[in-house]
Order: C-alpha cells, then sequence, then structure tokens
C-alpha cells in the first residue's frame, strides 16, 4: 500500500514523498504493519469555506501545497502521514466544496 508522507528537512522545507507500507504480518483477514505507538484518536470536520496558509501539520483530506511549491490533491479515503510539525509547514485548501471529515492519529 503507498501513502502520501509530507515531511520537513534540515533547512525547515515540507517535501512530498510515497512510502510504501511494509507488511510484517499476514493474517486470515489481511496484511498488517508493524504497529506504531499513538497518543490518541482525534476526529474533526471541516467545512468547506476553510482554507489554511501556512502552518505545520493539521490537516489531510485536502489540497496540499509543501513549502517547496509541489501540491498533491488528497482524495476521500486515502492515507497521508503528516510529519512537517516544524518548520515552515504547507498550505491546506478545500476542494470539491464539500465538507471534509478528518482523523488524526499523533504518533510518537
Amino acid at each position: 500500500m503507498r501513502i502520501h508522507n509530507l515531511y520537513t528537512d534540515s533547512s525547515g522545507q515540507s517535501h512530498f514523498r510515497d512510502i510504501e507500507v511494509e507488511w510484517v504480518e499476514e493474517t486470515r483477514s489481511g496484511k498488517l504493519s508493524k504497529r506504531l505507538p499513538a497518543t490518541g484518536i482525534i476526529f474533526r470536520e471541516v467545512p468547506p469555506t476553510y482554507d489554511l496558509d501556512w502552518h505545520p501539520a493539521l490537516d489531510a483530506g485536502v489540497q496540499i501545497t509543501a513549502s517547496d511549491g509541489e501540491s498533491r490533491k488528497i482524495a476521500a479515503g486515502e492515507v497521508i502521514l503528516v510529519e512537517d510539525t516544524t518548520g515552515k509547514g504547507h498550505l491546506s485548501k478545500a476542494v470539491d466544496n464539500k465538507i471534509r471529515n478528518c482523523i488524526f492519529v499523533p504518533i510518537e
């Protein structure tokens, strides 16, 4: 499974890369990745008029622009691992004029 990853480099700029999830176990119900330590889960509903200027990791399910200029539309159901919690951050822009529902799982 390929997921989007938004990260910050040593100069504080954010960039996209693709990560291939590594499967560590296969069960009757499917493949599993390693378990990541999480500190909780947060749900949020975002109105379609909500666009953010430069900010560190906050949103997904949206058009996101890294500070290096690359922009990606993260469609409903896609996964993005957002790690640009320092530096300049990224831009978030509503798409399709729809409410977006997000799940945040802070990992350590």
